[in-house]
């Protein structure tokens, strides 16, 4: 019985080492134990608020890396839309020349075919000449084979000078 029920000096020896037990844990142990507990929490607490600090960055670089990738998309678009004005502009000056060189192509053209018109006209007119001339000698020939032919012919070359 004596397992089950203990005798009053063990009570007695048990209370008094648990008093000093406790005497030595109060003056020295629990203050550190206390301590080292608030120093935990106080890191634990730091900790928390630079992880929601570090959040709260992350969420502003996200917000920041938005903000740029839209200015960098309307940057874009922008460069898109001045080089498709510069293209359109390019295209209307080449289109431009093109018609002027076809305009001057063009005005270059018909002056040398009335250039050509004209020669071959000039052409025309000396060869008409030419056999005209040709023609009027052979029929010449052909009506003063005679001496008779030409004297008549003089004679009335002299009346159509003398009388005009």
């Amino acid at each position: 019985m004596d397992l089950l029920v203990p005798s009053t000096g063990l009570l007695f020896w048990m209370t008094i080492t648990f008093l000093v037990v406790l005497f030595v844990l109060w003056k020295w142990g629990f203050p550190v134990i206390t301590s080292m507990v608030k120093e935990r929490q106080a890191f634990i607490d730091d900790s928390l608020r630079k992880a929601h600090e570090a959040n709260e960055r992350l969420a502003n670089i996200q917000k920041e890396g938005e903000s740029i990738l839209q200015e960098a998309r309307e940057k874009q678009a922008q460069i898109l839309k001045e080089a498709a004005e510069t293209r359109d502009a390019i295209v209307e000056k080449a289109q431009e020349k093109a018609r002027q060189e076809g305009a001057r192509l063009l005005s270059d053209a018909k002056a040398e075919i009335e250039q050509e018109k004209k020669a071959a006209i000039a052409d025309i007119r000396k060869q008409v000449a030419t056999l005209s001339v040709e023609i009027a000698e052979k029929v010449l020939r052909e009506n003063l084979k005679g001496d008779k032919a030409q004297m008549d012919l003089i004679d009335r070359m002299l009346d159509d000078v003398s009388n005009p």
